[in-house]
């Protein structure tokens, strides 16, 4: 079985103050970057399809079934 750790964080935007890639109440995969976290900030691949650094508060982590899990990171790439 595949570790929580090693699984993807999926977080939603709940707020895009002045972030044109971000959308509100979709469904972003976050990247690990303890350095990031360390400072309040949560890597996600955005709207761009690449990676940037966004305030943590902007978003809420989310816990779906594997499954369902799945389909939405292969939906999202």
């Amino acid at each position: 079985m595949e570790s929580q750790k090693s699984r993807p964080r999926l977080v939603i935007c709940v707020q895009n103050a002045g972030c044109d890639d971000l959308v509100l109440r979709k469904i972003y995969e976050a990247l690990p970057d303890e350095s990031a976290a360390r400072s309040g900030y949560v890597r996600i691949l955005d709207e761009s399809g690449e990676d940037y650094l966004y305030p943590e508060n902007y978003f809420v982590p989310i816990e779906l079934p594997e499954d369902i899990e799945k389909a939405v990171l292969v939906a999202a790439s």
